[in-house]
């Protein structure tokens, strides 16, 4: 099914603005910013070999650390649409962002949001991909952080801002004391996509639907030993942003024969496959349709259910989604 895969028209919904930056981006970031990230790509392939989710982070704030600059950001961002443009069939991306990160190093949420806006107008003419933002929490650094990403995303709202999420570790980080903001941004307009239940039990994904007013929930694996949990999300409509090497690699889920993908499908549970942080976990989304096809016996009409259902989910425009779905369909037929 790979050249299927690759040729498939496909949105992704749960996929990281730093996270998504290729050993190529990285490497010119480190070149610009020399220091502990070598700029060698197959010394930065070993280095992107993480133990578990700790070091993961670890990693993955040594790579923010790169990005210093309002031409960093606009430098990452147009390429990363480049990647996912060329070669996964990619005509729409929901892009997680944590501006908070860039702030405290130093760049102003104005300059943040020009440089990501205009590397945003530039992919969609230039590579015909259409980018929404979804501005994120760190969970590790608290209330404060939560305070001043609600601020960024009312205050500095620009039109392609379509979410608020929570990112980061989630044990010790306790999603009740984020209700607030999260009330504050949906009576904004905007909609509710907290990760929940990636390294702690089904309770975290509860907290997410009860008290933040989850539309969707980045991981959610742990929801697989709560029946009751998988019939509410059923019922509601909730969708999982579903990662499998992701899963793996942080350590999440033991191995991806392991994964509970076939039991939320089951469960009737929505699915919308997704990468999360690609290059850092030595994958593409066009690899994650293919390890779902595997998990869950698809062939080709099965494997098109599933762009058709990230899509679905999306927070698209309706003539946007109505374009992709049309090239799904037509694709399927040719």
């Amino acid at each position: 099914m790979r050249d299927f895969i690759q040729g498939l028209p496909k949105a992704e919904l749960h996929v990281h603005h730093i996270g998504s930056v290729s050993p190529r981006i990285v490497s010119e970031l480190a070149s610009r910013h020399p220091g502990v990230v070598p700029t060698d790509l197959e010394e930065l392939r070993k280095y992107f070999e993480f133990r578990d989710f700790g070091h993961f982070i670890d990693v993955y704030l040594s790579v923010v650390d790169l990005v210093r600059t309002p031409e960093d950001i606009r430098y990452l961002t147009y390429e990363v649409a480049r990647d996912m443009a060329e070669g996964q069939s990619l005509r729409y991306a929901e892009l997680t962002c944590t501006p908070h990160t860039s702030v405290i190093r130093g760049i102003p949420i104005e300059a943040y949001t020009e440089a990501i806006e205009d590397a945003r107008v530039a992919a969609e003419r230039d590579f015909g991909l259409v980018l929404r933002w979804i501005y994120d929490i760190p969970g590790e650094l608290g209330v404060p952080a939560a305070e001043a990403t609600l601020g960024y995303a009312l205050d500095h709202r620009v039109d392609a801002l379509v979410g608020f999420g929570l990112g980061g570790p989630e044990v010790g980080v306790p999603r009740p004391q984020f209700q607030p903001h999260f009330e504050a941004a949906l009576a904004a307009g905007l909609h509710s996509v907290p990760h929940s239940g990636e390294t702690t039990g089904p309770e975290t994904v509860w907290d997410a639907v009860r008290l933040l007013g989850a539309e969707r929930i980045g991981h959610g694996t742990s929801s697989a030993h709560d029946f009751t949990l998988l019939e509410h999300l059923a019922e509601e409509g909730i969708a999982l942003e579903v990662c499998p090497s992701s899963n793996v690699a942080t350590r999440a889920v033991a191995s991806l024969e392991e994964h509970p993908l076939r039991r939320f499908v089951e469960a009737g549970v929505l699915v919308s496959i997704a990468s999360d942080d690609p290059p850092m976990f030595n994958t593409t989304l066009n690899r994650e349709y293919e390890i779902a096809a595997e998990l869950l016996d698809l062939d080709r009409d099965g494997i098109a259910d599933l762009a058709r259902t990230s899509v679905d989910v999306s927070f698209a425009p309706d003539d946007v989604k109505q374009r992709i779905l049309g090239e799904i369909d037509s694709y399927l037929a040719g």
